[in-house]
């Protein structure tokens, strides 16, 4: 395949994350958008409207025989779509959670090696300069860590149906939480060895086996711990609602979100407005050596660039050939972790690793 000619993809599930990945598709110069793929028509976006809606995910690899496949659908087909799609002699890109158990995502990633096909999970924050720069300064701290992190979104109307669409097969402590488990595990080279998960069904809306409201937390082999809190619906408090804030023996790092910001805005999922760090230094006189030092983030990327920066490294992995085992295991690793704290919401047990 010449390195000149675009890469033929299908893009999966037209939601919000699949409607976005199709944008960038649509104006990123090396691909060229075969088909996209949807269980009912939806309204699309300027620039995707003339290209149609198909039906069938199968029917649409036997014909177009893509270079690439994009799967943006709800997390129970995930690991299917993805092994097809490898079978069918595609690159892949699938939107997180990888799958809905551990045995499937190491399905998918053993099929993207056997088929010599890459496979990029959609871990956005990976690709966000200040969410790098918070890990980047958190490492700089060295643990033990202490990792304080939620996304609540008090959701209403059409954000409300989506949550209770996406409840239907995933809880949101997995939906949102690997990637917050995921910067955990870049930040910390320990160990996760033990998860603790608490859940309320707070709606009558959810199935009575599910939960919108979940807590994890977990503990590494050297001590450090960490909790993730996520919550969905119109009960959801607004206060404290986006909490990131890594803590270690020599300081902490932390997000500061501007004030009077929603938690059901998609751009908050992503954006950091301010980085503080704080050093735990003190003098002689047992005050602090220096002030806390904010970090603007002014200019950051908002969640369609975000988008953009995934498919353009989908391209660069493809057409460099890029090692992908560690992103492919990282993913395994964190979709664990929360797995094991909805199995313990379940259970009421703590789960070893």
């Amino acid at each position: 395949m010449s390195s000149q000619n675009p890469l033929r993809v299908v893009v999966a599930g037209l939601g919000n994350m699949g409607r976005s990945h199709a944008l960038a598709y649509h104006t990123n110069p090396g691909f060229q958008i075969a088909a996209l793929i949807n269980r009912s028509d939806v309204p699309l976006p300027d620039g995707l409207s003339g290209y149609g809606i198909r039906r069938s995910f199968d029917e649409v690899l036997r014909d177009e025989k893509p270079d690439v496949a994009c799967i943006a659908t709800y997390s129970d087909s995930h690991a299917d779509y993805a092994v097809k799609a490898f079978e069918a002699g595609c690159h892949v890109f699938v939107e997180k959670p990888l799958a809905t158990t551990v045995a499937d995502a190491r399905r998918v990633v053993a099929a993207a090696k056997a088929n010599g096909k890459k496979l990029v999970i959609g871990y956005i924050l990976r690709h966000h300069p200040s969410w790098i720069r918070l890990i980047a300064e958190a490492r700089k701290l060295g643990g033990p860590y202490v990792f304080r992190m939620n996304l609540n979104q008090q959701s209403s109307g059409p954000t409300w149906e989506t949550h209770k669409q996406l409840m239907q097969t995933t809880s949101p402590i997995v939906d949102c939480g690997v990637h917050y488990l995921d910067v955990m595990l870049q930040i910390t080279d320990a160990r996760p060895v033990e998860v603790r998960g608490m859940g309320v069904r707070l709606t009558e809306e959810v199935a009575p086996s599910m939960y919108n409201y979940g807590h994890l937390q977990v503990l590494f082999d050297d001590g450090s711990v960490g909790w993730y809190e996520a919550g969905w619906g119109p009960m959801i408090s607004e206060t404290a609602f986006f909490v990131k804030d890594v803590i270690s023996p020599k300081g902490c790092v932390s997000i500061v979100m501007k004030e009077g910001v929603r938690s059901d805005d998609i751009d908050t999922h992503t954006k950091t407005s301010t980085i503080r760090l704080h050093s735990a230094a003190t003098g002689a006189d047992g005050k602090f050596v220096r002030q806390d030092e904010m970090l603007s983030m002014a200019g950051e990327p908002g969640h369609q660039d975000l988008c953009d920066l995934e498919q353009a490294f989908v391209l660069k992995a493809i057409r460099e050939d890029l090692d992908l085992t560690k992103h492919m295991d990282d993913a395994v690793k964190s979709l664990a972790v929360c797995l094991a704290a909805d199995e313990s919401v379940r259970s009421g047990n703590a789960v070893k690793l």
